[in-house]
């Protein structure tokens, strides 16, 4: 009996001393050389992507502290009066040493976090895509020097495939990190860039833990999702991949003409006007393609935003375009500027743009010019 009381005594002193979760966090700065009364910045990243300071420090004999909490993990962003750049870290309710590094920011320390340890890793990652990079290029600069045309072709490939890997790693790294609360920062991160794959880090997000999903952040970051993805689906049907979107259109003698007559040919949608230097100024590119690739197979469709107020006679202005700047392609117009019903169909918002089609109909780039435009049609004849 003794023995039993003497264990149930032990069990609630064990119970009573655990150790409650942290509910503060202390950020110990090491700031060796950096000038005394120098002011340190902890920065937040709004709802609409852009920092807000949310406390300050002042650095003395080469330290300073920061002192507060935080409800979740959360990026912050830590930034000095007189050096340049910004450190980025996990701040969690612990206790944080962070050492900086006066000459680059970016290369500044932090321990203490257990969260920032995952973002290490992800940087980890990003640079070691980076020196790969670098390798490619070398190589790629290589085999120009030495005019080798084969091995060229075959690093144009292994670059674009890079290119494709170093898009997706965020997402694949919230997907190969499904509990971790740099996940779900990652992603809120990422959601302020432009080129946001949407449909991957959707899938990123199904795939974090429920515990994760169901955090006050989780569901932030999930309404933002939500209303990135509304705007998305606006225009869904014209990404890369998706078959081009039919359309009829009235050429200069009144003809109709339909995309799907078009079908089977590797073909470029361009739209442009009378008034539009920029167009102007690419005609003679995408004349110098189409003498080229016409005979292979290429068509061209140029789309007239002709129809300007300022225009006094919209169409005699567009076809003066046609005949000076010697478009032989099919054109079409229904002379309303930007409504016309084609510019609304593929959202184009601004000119010149372009939408390279291949013999499926299928969008395979858009909105190249110059050198770009003319390498990407190379490649749909290689195929």
């Amino acid at each position: 009996m003794k023995r039993i009381l003497i264990l149930a005594v032990l069990l609630v002193a064990f119970v009573g001393c655990k150790q409650e979760p942290r509910t503060d966090f202390v950020i110990n700065g090491i700031a060796q050389d950096v000038y005394n009364g120098s002011r340190v910045y902890l920065k937040d990243v709004s709802n609409l992507g852009r920092e807000v300071y949310t406390d300050t420090a002042i650095v003395m004999d080469g330290k300073f502290i920061l002192k507060g909490s935080v409800n979740e993990p959360k990026v912050r962003f830590l930034e000095i009066q007189g050096i340049p750049g910004e450190f980025l870290f996990m701040l969690e309710n612990s206790e944080i040493e962070i050492e900086i590094n006066k000459q680059l920011m970016l290369e500044s320390t932090a321990t203490g976090s257990k969260t920032h340890n995952d973002l290490v890793a992800y940087q980890g990652g990003i640079k070691e895509l980076q020196e790969e990079n670098r390798n490619l290029i070398n190589t790629f600069m290589k085999y120009r020097k030495e005019q080798d045309t084969a091995r060229l072709d075959s690093m144009k490939v292994l670059l674009e495939d890079h290119g494709q890997r170093f898009l997706k790693f965020p997402a694949k790294y919230v997907k190969d990190n499904n509990d971790s609360y740099f996940s779900l920062n990652l992603i809120g991160l990422e959601a302020n860039k432009k080129k946001f794959d949407i449909e991957d880090f959707l899938d990123a997000y199904d795939n974090l833990t429920p515990s994760l999903k169901n955090t006050p952040m989780g569901g932030k970051v999930k309404r933002k999702l939500d209303s990135i993805n509304t705007e998305y689906q606006k225009t869904a049907h014209l990404q890369v991949g998706k078959i081009a979107p039919s359309f009829e259109a009235p050429k200069p003698d009144g003809t109709i003409v339909s995309l799907e007559e078009l079908k089977g040919k590797v073909t470029i949608i361009d739209f442009w006007a009378a008034w539009c230097g920029p167009c102007r100024r690419e005609n003679p590119n995408i004349v110098k393609i189409y003498n080229e690739y016409h005979d292979k197979g290429l068509e061209i469709i140029g789309v007239s935003l002709d129809g300007n107020s300022r225009q006094s006679n919209p169409k005699k202005a567009w076809l003066d375009a046609i005949e000076k700047d010697k478009l032989a392609w099919t054109q079409v117009s229904h002379l309303k500027y930007f409504n016309d019903p084609v510019a609304r169909l593929y959202d184009v918002n601004a000119i010149p743009a372009t939408y390279i089609l291949d013999k499926d109909g299928k969008i395979v780039a858009k909105n190249l010019r110059g050198r770009q435009l003319e390498s990407k049609i190379q490649q749909l004849f290689m195929q």
